[in-house]
């Protein structure tokens, strides 16, 4: 069973994060970089299903010239090979977008699966799993904690805010984990070595058939106009237990319209 995960380069979540000045875009110079959390559970799912079934895992990344350390960590982790699409007309891209080109991208790969996490740690959309499957005219199985593949069928156990659902696909089929699906492995010494020598075929945007005027910040259907840095913390307000502290407890969140 051929796997693609789709992976991507975030901000790490303890640097500063913020908004370029000029358009309003992710500065992505001004924090340190990182391989998505989410997307190392993806990576680790896809190597966990080759395990039990054979095939290949190849990663696919759309990002700057320096996700490529994003690409060798899932590769150091055990995948194979790696598709990395990367062009300055992409800057800006939407989630609409972005599922445009991965699409494209992954026209280039014969694949049984897909597999995502289900939301990036910096835009937090969500959308792109499932905006790539219905272009792709694939079925989705998206925020899954539980995943088996049996005779040419994908079966997902999906956590929602009511409970649990049981879903159940033919492959191909495109497929999105949240945060309980598996403890992701450290990449070994070995295989840190070895991903230098692993294949990383990078594609621009012409390479997929695509213009300028098709991806990038031109062609966003959604634009930030406006951004402000976030007032800062406040000191509080502090409640003295003196046998009634329940009680304030309770009227401070009545005050604040939490309960």
């Amino acid at each position: 069973m051929n796997i693609v995960v789709l992976v991507k380069q975030v901000p790490d979540t303890w640097s500063e994060r913020k908004l370029s000045d000029a358009d309003h875009t992710l500065d992505r110079d001004a924090a340190d970089a990182v391989l998505d959390e989410i997307n190392e559970r993806a990576v680790e799912e896809a190597l966990v299903l080759q395990a039990e079934h054979g095939g290949e895992v190849t990663v696919l990344s759309m990002g700057p010239d320096r996700a490529t350390d994003a690409i060798r960590k899932a590769l150091s982790m055990g995948a194979d090979k790696a598709i990395h699409v990367s062009d300055p007309a992409l800057h800006g891209s939407d989630a609409l977008t972005t599922a445009k080109v991965l699409a494209k991208a992954l026209a280039t790969v014969e694949f049984d699966l897909v597999v995502a996490g289900n939301e990036a740690t910096d835009g937090r959309a969500g959308a792109v799993p499932a905006i790539l499957a219905e272009l792709l005219g694939l079925p989705q199985l998206t925020h899954v904690r539980k995943v088996t593949v049996e005779g040419g069928v994908v079966k997902a156990v999906r956590e929602t805010d009511e409970g649990v659902a049981h879903l159940e696909a033919s492959l191909p089929a495109v497929l999105s984990v949240n945060e309980k699906i598996n403890e992701p492995r450290y990449p070994s010494f070995k295989g840190i070595m070895a991903a230098k020598k692993k294949p990383v075929t990078t594609l621009t945007a012409s390479d997929l058939g695509l213009g300028a005027d098709e991806v990038g910040l031109g062609a966003a259907w959604t634009q930030v106009v406006e951004a402000a840095p976030k007032p800062p913390r406040t000191a509080g307000q502090r409640v003295e237990d003196e046998g009634d502290g329940g009680s304030k407890i309770a009227e401070y969140l009545v005050g604040q319209k939490l309960i």
